[in-house]
This record gives C-alpha cells, sequence and structure tokens, in this order.
C-alpha cells in the first residue's frame, strides 16, 4: 500500500488517450503498488510530520513550489533553462544537464546556445550563480537530447542519434574542443526516440533504446490490431544495450543488446552492490484498442509502471506481457492472444519488476541514494522522477512526482510514499502543468537534484530534520493539489454552467447544445471521451498530440465534414506528433456524440480566427 497525504479527488484513474489528432499545429512527456490501494487524507505539514516521528522544519525558501517529505527542504538551484532532461553532478559540486528540442516540445525555439549545462553554486547559497553553455547548437543541426554523465573527467551526452564525449581539462567545468563520437547510429524513429544510459566504475555503458511503438501492433495504437509475431522491432529496440564508454567509432546493433523486453526504460541507476535496476514505462491504450476486453477503469490503471533489476540476457516481457499490479502478476497482452489479463502463457517465464507503480504515471529516472546526507531509513531507496500521465483519460491525471520506494537486498521493502509533490500545480494536465519532473541526480554532499523539464527548473534538496527521529513519510499536499478543481455554485449546478462554451459560435447547422456535450465528451465527462489526455484540458495541445485552437489545420481543411471524419477513421500516421489516433479516439462514441465532438473541435479551432 503506497501512502499519500492529499484530497481523495486530486488523484484519479485515467484512461490513455490518443485523442483527435486532425490536427490543428502548433506554431511556434512490485507489487506493492495498486493504485486503488492509495491512502488519500487532508493533513497539514505539521500532522504529517508528527506521523513521520519527526519534528517539523522550517525551511529557509518556502517558494519553491513544492512540497517535501518530512525534514526535507529545497531551494531553485537554477531556472528557466530550456527542457531539461537528465542531470549528473561532478565531484566539485558542478551540477551538469542535457536539455532536449523538436517534436515533444511543440518545436519550440531551443535556447540560445548549446544544449547542455554546467551550473555551480560558489557561494554556498544552494543556488546556482555559473550558468554556462557549451555543446553543439541547433543551428549546428542539434537537437540535444537526455542522456548525461560523467567517467574519467569527461562529459558524456546523448545528441541526436549518438553518445559523444566532451573532454575536461583541469579546473575547466567546461570543455574547450570538440567532442569524440562514443556511439553513433541510434534510433530516431517512433515513439520513444531517447537514450538515458550510464556508465560503471569499469567503464560499461548501458543504453536505453525504447520501443518505437505502444505494443508491436501490425497497426500501431489501432483498434484490436494484432501484434506482430516474432517482434523485429527488439532486434533494436524496447531493450538495454552494452557499450565500451573508453572505445570511440562504435556503431549501434543488435549485436550489443545486453536486456530486452523493457518498452521504454529511461531511468537506469546503480545500487551500493553495483547491481543495475531500470524503470519501465508500461503499455497504453488496453481499453481503447481492447474496449471488449477492458473498461474505462482498467484502462487507466493497468498496467503498472515498472522498476526492474537488470540482467544480462533477461527479457521483461515486452510486448507480449504486462503487469497486472492487482494481481502481482505479468499476464498476457491482448495483442498476442491474451484474455483482458487472465491468462499468463509465455509471461510464466519473464521476468517479473522488483517494485510497481500506478499504471501511464511515467518514470522518467531513476536514483537510488546511495550517499550518507539523508537519515537511515532514505538509504539505499529508490528515488523515480515521475513525469506524469497523458493518457489516463477520461478519468484525472496521475503522476507529476517524484516517489520514494524503500529497497533492501535489491527488492522493494515497505509501502512506496510521494516524496516531492505540487510540480503540476493546479493542472495535473500534460499541456498546462507548471512543471514536469524529468531528471534526478545526487551531489557528492548527498543534495538531491530534481529536473523539469517544462520550463528548464532544478531543485536541490537537503535533509534539516532530526535524523534519530526519521521515518519515511510522504509530502503533504500543496496549496494547489488540495483543491479539488470542482466550481463552486452556481457554476457548479449545472454540466454546463461557467463554461466557456458561451461565447463560442457553432459550426452552420449545429447547435447550442451539440457544443454544450462535444465539450463534455471532450473533457472525459460524457461518453468516456478521451480527447483532452492527448489535446490538453484547454485545447492547446500536450507532447503526443496538437493544439486545437490555434486555427491552423495541418490533416484536414478545417470543414466540419473533414473533422468528422478524422474522428471517426483516425490518424495512422500523425504529422509532428507521436500520438497516433484511433478511431473516436478509443471512445464508445455514437454518431450524434461524434457530431457533438466535431462541432465543439470545429469552434474552438474557428475562435482563433
Amino acid at each position: 500500500m503506497s501512502q499519500r497525504l492529499e484530497s481523495s479527488s486530486r488523484r484519479g484513474f485515467c484512461l490513455p488517450a490518443i485523442a483527435l489528432m486532425l490536427a490543428l499545429a502548433v506554431v511556434a512527456s512490485p507489487a506493492n503498488a495498486n493504485a486503488n490501494a492509495e491512502v488519500h487524507a487532508n493533513a497539514n505539514a505539521n500532522a504529517n510530520a508528527e506521523a513521520s516521528g519527526a519534528a517539523a522544519v522550517v525551511c529557509p525558501t518556502a517558494d519553491t513550489g513544492i512540497t517535501l517529505s518530512p525534514g526535507f527542504c529545497a531551494t531553485l538551484f537554477a531556472d528557466n533553462l530550456g527542457h531539461v532532461r537528465h542531470l549528473t553532478v561532478a565531484a566539485d559540486g558542478t551540477v551538469y544537464a542535457n536539455s532536449w528540442s523538436g517534436r515533444y516540445y511543440h518545436n519550440d525555439t531551443p535556447r540560445a546556445g548549446g544544449f547542455l549545462l554546467a551550473l555551480k553554486d560558489t557561494k554556498g547559497t544552494g543556488h546556482a550563480d555559473v550558468v554556462m553553455r557549451f555543446g553543439e547548437r541547433a543551428s549546428e543541426g542539434a537537437a540535444g537530447g537526455t542522456g548525461i554523465a560523467l567517467y574519467r573527467n569527461a562529459v558524456y551526452a546523448e545528441l541526436n542519434d549518438k553518445i559523444v564525449r566532451y573532454s575536461l581539462a583541469p579546473g575547466q567545468i567546461v570543455p574547450s574542443g570538440k567532442p569524440d563520437v562514443i556511439l553513433s547510429g541510434l534510433p530516431l524513429t517512433g515513439d520513444h526516440p531517447m537514450h538515458p544510459f550510464v556508465i560503471d566504475a569499469q567503464g560499461n555503458l548501458f543504453v536505453d533504446s525504447g520501443s518505437a511503438t505502444n505494443a508491436c501492433q501490425s497497426q500501431n495504437r489501432m483498434l484490436e490490431s494484432a501484434g506482430i509475431s516474432p517482434c523485429n522491432e527488439l532486434e533494436t529496440r524496447a531493450g538495454i544495450w552494452k557499450y565500451d564508454a573508453n572505445k570511440t567509432g562504435q556503431v549501434f546493433s543488435p549485436a550489443e543488446r545486453f536486456a530486452t523486453g523493457i518498452r521504454n526504460g529511461e531511468g537506469l541507476a546503480f545500487d551500493a552492490a553495483g547491481d543495475l535496476f531500470a524503470t519501465q514505462h508500461g503499455r497504453d491504450q488496453l481499453s481503447q484498442n481492447w474496449p471488449k476486453l477492458y473498461s474505462v477503469e482498467q484502462g487507466a490503471d493497468l498496467p503498472a509502471e515498472e522498476l526492474v533489476k537488470l540482467q544480462q540476457g533477461g527479457d521483461y516481457g515486452w510486448p507480449e506481457c504486462y503487469y497486472d499490479q492487482s494481481q502481482k502478476r505479468l499476464v498476457l497482452a491482448p495483442e498476442y492472444g491474451g484474455d483482458g489479463g487472465k491468462s499468463a502463457g509465455v509471461c510464466a517465464q519473464k521476468l517479473a519488476p522488483v517494485a510497481a507503480f500506478p499504471g501511464h504515471w511515467a518514470p522518467n529516472d531513476l536514483l537510488i541514494y546511495t550517499g550518507t546526507e539523508f537519515p537511515k531509513p532514505y538509504r539505499d531507496g529508490a528515488f523515480i522522477a515521475f513525469h506524469g500521465s497523458w493518457n489516463r483519460a477520461p478519468l484525472p491525471q496521475g503522476g507529476y512526482d517524484v516517489v520514494f520506494q524503500p529497497m533492501a537486498a535489491g527488492k522493494a521493502f515497505g509501502a512506496y510514499v510521494v516524496f516531492a509533490d505540487g510540480f503540476a500545480g493546479a493542472h495535473e494536465d500534460p499541456g498546462r502543468a507548471a512543471f514536469r519532473p524529468t531528471g534526478l541526480a545526487m551531489g557528492p554532499d548527498g543534495a538531491l537534484y530534481i529536473a523539469d523539464d517544462v520550463h528548464g527548473r532544478i531543485w536541490r534538496v537537503t535533509y534539516r530534520g532530526d535524523a534519530a527521529t526519521a521515518r519515511v513519510a510522504p509530502a503533504p499536499a500543496s496549496a494547489a493539489a488540495a483543491s479539488t478543481g470542482q466550481p463552486l455554485p452556481p457554476e457548479g449546478m449545472h454540466p454546463d454552467a461557467g463554461r466557456a462554451t458561451a461565447s463560442l459560435t457553432p459550426p452552420p447547422g449545429a447547435t447550442r447544445e451539440q457544443l454544450a456535450l462535444g465539450d463534455r465528451i471532450f473533457h472525459g465527462e460524457a461518453s468516456n471521451g478521451t480527447c483532452s489526455g492527448c489535446h490538453g484540458s484547454d485545447a492547446g495541445g500536450t507532447s503526443v498530440g496538437p493544439a486545437l485552437n490555434k486555427g491552423i489545420w495541418v490533416q484536414t481543411d478545417g470543414s466540419l465534414a473533414a473533422i468528422t471524419r478524422i474522428i471517426t477513421t483516425g490518424v495512422a500516421h500523425p504529422r509532428n506528433y507521436t500520438g497516433v489516433m484511433p478511431p473516436m479516439g478509443g471512445a464508445p462514441l455514437s454518431q450524434q456524440d461524434v457530431a457533438a465532438v466535431a462541432a465543439y473541435v470545429w469552434a474552438v479551432g474557428h475562435a482563433a480566427r
């Protein structure tokens, strides 16, 4: 059972949503963790501190925007850095970060300078007073990346389809020369083009290559599309590869695969014993692609996000299997003959996770705490940065936090807790979240660094409580999170009261009643609509789906008939975004529902004009 102190209305379970890719383009992320078993309660920080056995701590900085487990404090180490992904920290305290650009961020303009950053606090204030950029720039064809590491006086970084090495001279915090190419030819197509990596003390370089598809279907993410067997994608995707960090000129190939069946292993970390662990993003759209086998609630909850212990030659199940946290076992996926979670089949021979978490929270990084600055209950445990879901609609989204999972002997030891919360602010929504955790690192002094890829904020977390009385306990709900988000009377008296639809103009032939129904379906309040999960609750777009409120039509001519057709048939090959849209967004919409959603989307898009 997990622990969380918060309003019960704040976290729910949502269904995968690959809604309306009709695309208005934007100009310009064991078994002890069934989400239904979460403990929800309203409490304040002092009550939480009492429950943890620690006295309440007054932190020197109170405006960090997040809440933390009792005894911990944060400072804003740096801000507005761009789309920061992963972090690493040198022995002298210099923080290095990689940042990314491209379709995941609406193709917005990258920050000036290189995509790599070196940050240092030279005054001991908890804030970086030195911020330097280096590496190739967008003008040189660079797009940045996710992975970054330090090894033998050099910065290793993911850059486009490569992992490169920048040597550091004594006394330098940024390199002066061009990088060496350690590895090239990494796959950049499909759903998961990022390549996080870690390097051990012996120079072994472990690289993630995420899957190109959701479940290796004949038609990616489409209704009842069968799985390809054998899944040839596994030759170069959905696994961990092993290379030599000391050797230049290596080329990615199937021969160096270390472990397989890991759909998207963005978090990689070693424990004190040298064992390697990885997080896994579970597959999407069980109920959208297989509505005869899974309910909306099951699609929101399943499958679990995973923490796995890696071993050479290990097979962790994807695409044939997924982990059902309520049954505490791997079960057969519907694309490969599964019957809604009853049968295990070949999954009985696959490797199960050592810990599991609620579905679709998106574990983007992992840190196993090997320091001594944090009190003993937090040592050797796993911190996981959950980027937050987009695909739990029509139910509320989840994640957008940093979780702590106690560990012992390489396995989960007790319940996980939400360690850091409040990142999303008032909107747990991929298009409107204030911040989304994406990177973790530990400094030489034991401080924990947390990165966000919305604005590029980095927090520095330290412990200031009484170590002798510390116990693992959840963070209190933030002020924004504690709000239910429900409108107060009179807006709450009628489902359409207070809606922005009053200012929208219906398309010719449509009625305001249709517009209001379309609004409710879009936001998941009727007919199990999933549109807002992909396109955002404000129709402003997310990393997987375009904005619908810009008045720029890409996949259609903007006519009501064209919008209706796209909703009905779906979008198997979207432009500029990864979010494939199944027919009707995977929701059981009637013809009247489709007409209503089409009218709403038309009105939202034309309002921009």
